[in-house]
């Protein structure tokens, strides 16, 4: 497994903002803030991991690392935003299934299928609020938005969602060391066993890999 240096500083201290999110710890997230702000990373790519972890992580722990981010960092939130306004909801779904087809690649009908099957309201939400409203925003490219992901899904131990979006990390440009280096973020926050399970997922997904699956 690569080391965390794969990855360049700014989206490394990001990452292991993520991976704090999703574990939920105060003490870890102030941590991880102070990081952020000595690395300089951008105020704005913050935000879109906060609102993105809504989406991963729930609103509890969202809530949580957006009130540490808050405090910390001393930056009030904007007044509005221009995804307040439901009336762009067509837009949403058009930018949300285009970027759903990159994630999922030649998956991508069958992930919609499968989500149909459960129940159809959730496609819906998932294109329309999930991929098109909230991971399509401009604010942070789909690269690290993914690499983020990683590290979220591999601390909440849902291996489905970590193998969906490992690949989907491929397709949006991460090499194998940027994702070995995400995922060496999270190491330390998994048992033994737990870790044993991500890394034969990853190796099961790298080695399967090709740029056209």
């Amino acid at each position: 497994m690569a080391k965390q240096e794969s990855l360049d500083p700014l989206t490394r201290a990001l990452v292991r903002f993520a991976a704090a999110v999703a574990q939920g710890y105060e003490p870890e997230l102030r941590e991880s803030v102070g990081l952020l702000r000595s690395s300089q990373v951008p105020p704005g790519w913050v935000e879109e991991l906060l609102l993105q972890s809504i989406l991963m992580v729930g609103y509890p722990r969202a809530l949580v690392a957006l009130t540490v981010w808050r405090k910390l960092s001393g930056l009030p939130a904007q007044e509005s935003d221009i995804d307040q306004d439901y009336g762009r909801a067509v837009e949403w779904t058009k930018r949300g299934e285009a970027l759903c087809a990159v994630v999922y690649g030649e998956n991508y009908g069958k992930l919609r299928e499968g989500i149909r099957t459960l129940h159809p309201a959730i496609d819906s939400w998932m294109i329309t609020e999930g991929y098109g409203r909230t991971l399509a925003r401009p604010g942070l490219d789909l690269r690290r938005r993914e690499l983020c992901t990683v590290a979220q899904t591999a601390v909440l131990e849902t291996p489905r969602q970590l193998h969906s979006h490992l690949r989907g990390a491929l397709h949006a440009g991460a090499s194998f060391g940027q994702i070995e280096g995400a995922l060496s973020i999270v190491n330390p926050l998994l048992s033994f066993d737990q870790w044993k399970k991500v890394k034969q997922l990853w190796r099961s997904v790298r080695d399967g890999w090709s740029p056209t699956n």
